[in-house]
């Protein structure tokens, strides 16, 4: 769906409650698919951007998924990375937020690449991302020209280029120059204006996504 449609059915109650109801169904049926045998990768389509963008959505509203019942997703620092994809509970090793004592260790959520891990496992049926961190993630993407950027991308920030990324955050891309991430710990997953973060290094996608 096009973003502006997005933001334009969450607008109208009645509207939403459709949409929201399709999203459900949507999840039901990823989760029969994502008990089958997928095709490789290279042979996923366009069709999956619409799916990338109805389930981010549908995690930043809280819907009920596979690994989190219902409610706020809230940030945590590492939480993502388990062996499956999903809110987990996170590691205090590197934290350096605000908030103190480090509340990783006793928070069921996200980080960053932790939200798209499971953004995308969901839309693709399998872990196309892998358990890794932002610069691991990024081994597995491509750059996106400037001005070719579509919804569903990620965007990236911090140091990009070279054999060893110092990258720093990502979100998903939803159009109009804004993103759902998972920002900070003290926050949940939400919608934030791409320029909210400093250090933008431009749009990825999968290397075998058109």
């Amino acid at each position: 769906m096009d973003p502006r449609r997005w933001a334009d059915a969450r607008q109208n109650p009645s509207v939403w409650r459709i949409v929201r109801a399709a999203l459900a169904a949507s999840a039901v049926l990823l989760c029969a698919v994502a008990a089958l045998p997928v095709s490789p990768v290279g042979r996923f389509h366009e069709g999956h951007r619409s799916l990338i963008l109805e389930m981010a959505y549908t995690v930043m509203d809280g819907r009920g998924l596979p690994g989190w019942s219902k409610g706020p997703i809230p940030y945590s620092w590492g939480g993502g990375h388990a062996a499956e994809p999903g809110p987990s509970r996170g590691t205090c090793l590197g934290y350096s937020g605000s908030i103190r004592p480090c509340p990783a260790r006793e928070t069921v959520g996200l980080d960053c690449s932790g939200l798209v891990r499971w953004v995308y496992h969901l839309a693709y049926g399998e872990d196309v991302l892998g358990p890794g961190n932002t610069n691991d993630h990024l081994r597995r993407l491509r750059r996106v020209a400037p001005g070719d950027e579509r919804p569903g991308d990620l965007a990236y920030f911090g140091e990009t280029d070279g054999p060893r990324p110092k990258t720093h955050h990502v979100g998903i891309y939803i159009g109009d120059g804004k993103m759902i991430n998972a920002l900070r710990t003290g926050t949940w997953v939400r919608v934030d204006e791409v320029t909210a973060v400093k250090g933008f290094a431009g749009y990825f996608r999968l290397k075998t996504q058109v």
